[in-house]
């Protein structure tokens, strides 16, 4: 029996539909604010420990570092919340079709891209 199977598949030439991105980025976003909330736990804890390290943490925050953990951990979360509604409103029975469903995870991701950009400009 011939087997008529790719041998070696070639990853690089195959294109995700915006439906697969909008679900990997979903759940990328989800880990990247579990994360993210070992930051902020950290920084809550430090914080209330002492006046010289509450100082610490308004420095760390108020640099470059914190200004980036900051805008990632405020763009997951806008993100897994956006993706989140989405799947609710697809779980609901709506945006189940082909056309429809690739449109809202255009929507999505588009959106995302701006909120995050308006994000980063606020915080900096």
């Amino acid at each position: 029996m011939k087997k008529q199977r790719p041998v070696n598949l070639d990853l690089t030439t195959i294109k995700f539909p915006a439906t697969s991105h909008a679900s990997i980025l979903h759940r990328v976003t989800g880990v990247a604010m579990f994360f993210a909330l070992l930051f902020v736990i950290w920084a809550w804890a430090t914080s209330l420990t002492s006046a010289e390290n509450f100082d610490m943490v308004v420095s760390v925050m108020s640099g470059v570092i914190g200004k980036i953990i900051t805008i990632g951990t405020l763009s997951a979360l806008t993100y897994h919340i956006i993706g989140g509604i989405r799947h609710v409103i697809m779980d609901m029975g709506h945006w189940e079709e082909l056309d429809s469903g690739t449109l809202s995870a255009n929507i999505a991701i588009g959106l995302w891209i701006v909120l995050t950009i308006v994000i980063g400009v606020l915080v900096w």
